[in-house]
């Protein structure tokens, strides 16, 4: 399997465990930097989160494929993030919180395939997006 393969899978399997894996991904990202929970205040219902996992997420994928537009999307994502006081730093360990999150959630299901797809495409994509 290619990553790209493998990151879905996995994905296929955190979904059907979980459903809506944001908010596991959110407390842990909370618990590790409480100072960024602030800058979600209006978001009542989640709905930001939910849509910044996904993009995310999709940039994932997209860097474990084709690599059509996530190095691109990242770095300016990251421009603007650093307006809200987001340090390029803090924004790249996203990535490795959505990991820990997702391999806590399937244990022995998480493989190593699974960890080296994911960990390559996250090294890669905040490397390209630097």
């Amino acid at each position: 399997m290619d990553d790209a393969a493998l990151i879905e899978a996995s994905l296929e399997l955190v979904a059907e465990r979980l459903g809506d894996p944001a908010p596991l991904v959110y407390a842990r990202l909370f618990a590790a930097f409480p100072e960024l929970e602030a800058l979600f205040v209006g978001d009542r219902m989640g709905t930001v989160r939910g849509n910044m996992l996904q993009v995310t997420l999709d940039c994932l994928l997209d860097f474990a494929g084709p690599r059509a537009y996530a190095h691109h999307f990242i770095a300016s994502e990251r421009v603007n993030h650093a307006g809200l006081g987001v340090p390029s730093a803090m924004f790249d360990q996203f990535y490795q919180t959505v990991i820990a999150t997702f391999r806590d959630a399937l244990g022995a299901a998480w493989t190593a395939e699974a960890e080296a797809a994911w960990q390559r495409a996250a090294r890669a994509l905040v490397a390209a997006a630097a």
